[in-house]
């Protein structure tokens, strides 16, 4: 979380918001969360979450030195694209 931060939050439930997340995002849909477990496991803080394996989809990125992502090869700015759908 950003520094500026600290005081208006409680950093335990951000961690559980995380790790909830995470588990929503596993490569394999059998292994997500339905919603009503969802919202079981954000209302209820004193159950054991399982870990969540590897996400579905991520995005390595090499670091220089002074860790500013490098580039290689992107043709967008911000690395995303929109495309137009059109009728045939």
């Amino acid at each position: 979380m950003d520094s500026c931060l600290k005081d208006s939050f409680i950093e335990y439930q951000v961690q559980r918001c995380i790790q909830v997340g995470l588990l929503c995002v596993q490569k394999f849909p059998e292994y997500r969360p339905e919603m009503s477990s969802v919202v079981f496991m954000l209302v209820n803080e004193e159950i054991a979450l399982p870990q969540p394996a590897q996400p579905g989809f991520f995005t390595e990125r090499v670091l220089s030195a002074d860790t500013t992502p490098i580039k290689e090869n992107s043709c967008s700015e911000n690395e995303m694209s929109i495309t137009i759908q059109a009728g045939r």
